[in-house]
């Protein structure tokens, strides 16, 4: 909470500036191999501002990348006036980029119904059970069915089992009283389930849910081996199982203030099993191939904004929004995947970065501002591996 105090009283940009440091951090995300991105909403982005660069550059078709988004209400016991505004002034999966296709769109609300359903993944911290918050059971109801009557699809943040199981009774029970439109005809997901159980995992599947999965236990770990043990981390989250069972499954990184944006981490976490930190938290038994964690990551994921037709592959039919990378992910070395970049990333048939020796090739971005702008003096993440194609 420190960190998002910390972040709160830094000063406000300015419009132009707001432009031109997403144009920047859109850059960046390309360097690492991303065509599109889902933002799944996140605490101190108000709606419609805080996305106005991101709309400026979509709406002007200089944005690069494809990206769907869902609408966090920012106000714990606000939650019903922010969705009726924004449900009466916007439809879902309406295409704002003028020059690609999915390259804008509002998808639905989330990660939060409400804030009473949420539970912050602090493990240094005793864990948070949502019964204990009054009312929430009733003003997420009311949350969810507003997103059932229009047909928006929703999405959960929920970290622990004991909540999970909580909330997917309730969509249940909101299923069964909609004569089954839930499990029919929308798309919704819980996010995070780091220790989500087998019980829930079944309903979910019933329910025709999905599970977006995140890599904070590469980055928190320790801190839950320390509170839990190494046991209880073997299955946190129980990715394995989840795609084992046929559920949708997407992957993630919780960018940018949970973890790093940076897509390799979570690859080289579902993997290996281990923490930045070099922690072996999993048997074999929860952990994916290389294949399928990149099916997971590209195809997987897009499931999540309705996509999977379009997006995830390269085959007939689909977007060949494509990258080339400095290593060949299925061969490298284990500790080599956090390093992959990409030296050619291009989406909509437009080269939107360029490294090594298509360097040449690279957009020329505008000087970055503020004048203040950490980006300005170190640059982006910090990658000790200069990337070359191989």
């Amino acid at each position: 909470m420190i960190l998002y105090q910390v972040i709160g009283k830094m000063p406000q940009l300015s419009e132009e500036e707001m432009i031109n440091s997403t144009k920047h951090f859109h850059h960046e995300l390309n360097r690492f191999g991303l065509t599109s991105a889902i933002d799944a909403g996140g605490g101190g982005h108000n709606f419609p501002d805080d996305y106005e660069a991101s709309k400026a550059l979509a709406t002007s078709g200089d944005s690069s990348l494809r990206i769907s988004y869902y609408l966090f209400p920012q106000k714990a016991g606000e939650e019903k006036q922010a969705f009726e505004k924004w449900m009466a002034n916007n439809k879902a999966s309406v295409n704002e980029d003028i020059a690609h296709d999915h390259g804008y769109e509002l998808k639905g609300g989330g990660e939060y119904m409400t804030w009473a359903a949420g539970d912050f993944e602090n493990f240094l911290a005793d864990k948070p059970l949502i019964k204990d918050n009054e009312g929430w059971r009733e003003a997420t109801k009311e949350i969810i069915q507003m997103h059932v009557d229009k047909g928006w699809p929703f999405r959960q943040h929920s970290t622990y089992g004991e909540n999970t199981k909580l909330i997917v009774d309730l969509v249940d029970e909101i299923d069964r009283e909609n004569n089954g439109k839930i499990k029919n005809e929308m798309r919704w997901a819980i996010d995070h389930g780091e220790t989500i159980t087998d019980e829930t995992l079944r309903e979910i599947k019933r329910l025709n849910g999905g599970v977006s999965v995140q890599d904070r236990m590469a980055y928190a770990g320790e801190y839950f081996v320390e509170r839990y043990g190494a046991q209880a981390a073997k299955t946190t989250p129980p990715f394995k199982k989840i795609y084992d069972m046929g559920i949708p499954l997407g992957s993630g990184t919780d960018g940018t203030r949970v973890a790093s944006y940076n897509p390799w981490i979570s690859l080289y976490w579902m993997t290996t099993g281990k923490t930045v930190g070099g922690m072996k938290l999993y048997d074999k038994d929860n952990l994916l191939d290389r294949d399928d964690a990149l099916e997971v990551y590209t195809s997987g994921s897009a499931w999540f904004s309705n996509e999977e037709d379009v997006k995830g592959s390269l085959e007939p039919g689909k977007y060949a929004d494509f990258v080339l990378l400095s290593d060949d992910y299925f061969t490298v070395p284990e500790e080599k995947i956090k390093g992959i970049e990409s030296v050619l990333t291009v989406v909509g048939g437009k080269i939107a970065y360029g490294a090594g020796e298509y360097n040449k090739l690279d957009p020329q971005l505008p000087a970055v501002i503020p004048s203040w702008s950490p980006v300005k003096y170190y640059g982006g993440y910090h990658n000790a591996q200069k990337p070359v194609a191989k």
